[in-house]
């Protein structure tokens, strides 16, 4: 009975694992991608803050 139960949770169906594995190397990715997108993100609001505090220095208005 036990095998029947370890069948029937899918523990050696071969798709399954393959698409198991598909799975996680997609969230992987996925990960990857929001790490590049955080940095990037992060490059960007340091160059805005830096221009604001340039216009700033040079007695422009900031936000404008």
């Amino acid at each position: 009975m036990a095998k029947a139960l370890f069948g029937y949770v899918g523990g050696s169906d071969l798709h399954l694992a393959s698409e198991v594995a598909r799975l996680r190397r997609r969230v992987a990715d996925l990960e990857a991608e929001i790490g590049r997108l955080q940095e990037r993100n992060d490059e960007l609001e340091a160059a805005h803050v830096q221009a604001e505090v340039e216009r700033t220095l040079a007695g422009e208005p900031v936000g404008v």
